[in-house]
């Protein structure tokens, strides 16, 4: 079997006495598309937090590619993320905002300007490169906070509740483009939603998430079909319990 290109290995989130994340694994394969899904406070933003480096574990470990970066800065990872709130520069154009962090990197900016045509192109909206945030409908800011967060090319990709803050109809039509986009990159991706759905139908993998911990990890034909747990089986509206 192939080295999991992700591995979180028996990690422990506390603040205090609270423990919010307790005793999770999981191996992601390289360009697999996993989601957490989970009620609020399960822990799967925690756990997708701690793999970007915005919290750091209270103990285990993470390795990405056979490098542990359990300690390493947000900036040192190579980690693209989008968030639920968009989190666009409002100052800045559309343009400005998908080649920020080519800019950080340090990238020409004649490279940069053409990978910006690329991501554009890319999300179907090549016209709106000199448009600013409050310009663009939820689901066009959420196409750009996803060409901005894969521009730089990174080797993972999170996504925090991207498609929550949007209407029903945007939400079918954009998670099915964030996984053909993904499908086409081969991007090792982790999708956070409490949207039963959602996680239904776009997934390889579901890790079904309760009370800090993997309830139960499979395909969404096995969390569907055969849920091992009674919160599985309640969680995603099945009658079936193993």
């Amino acid at each position: 079997m192939a080295e999991p290109f992700l591995s979180i290995q028996h990690v422990r989130k506390s603040y205090g006495a609270n423990t919010v994340v307790q005793d999770f694994s999981l191996d992601v394969e390289p360009g697999e598309f996993v989601s957490f899904l989970g009620p609020s406070g399960c822990g799967k933003t925690t756990v997708l937090r701690m793999v970007a480096g915005f919290e750091e574990p209270s103990a285990g470990k993470i390795v990405v590619g056979g490098k542990d970066i359990t300690r390493l800065k947000p900036n040192q990872r190579n980690v693209g993320m989008v968030f639920q709130a968009y989190a666009l520069f409002p100052n800045l154009t559309v343009a400005q905002n998908i080649a920020f962090g080519l800019k950080v990197a340090g990238m020409s900016k004649s490279d940069a300007d053409r990978r910006v045509a690329e991501m554009l192109d890319m999300i179907k909206l090549p016209q709106m490169a000199d448009r600013y945030p409050y310009q663009l409908s939820g689901g066009q800011q959420q196409r750009i906070a996803l060409a901005r967060a894969i521009a730089p090319k990174p080797k993972l990709l999170l996504l925090d509740e991207p498609l929550s803050a949007l209407d029903a109809k945007v939400r079918v039509s954009l998670r099915e483009e964030i996984r053909s986009i993904q499908k086409k990159l081969g991007i090792t991706t982790i999708f956070v939603t409490h949207d039963q759905e959602e996680a239904l139908s776009i997934s390889d993998r579901i890790a079904v998430m309760y009370g800090g911990r993997a309830e139960q990890v499979g395909t969404p034909f096995e969390i569907y079909n055969r849920p091992a747990t009674k919160f599985v089986a309640n969680f995603v509206g099945t009658l079936n319990v193993l």
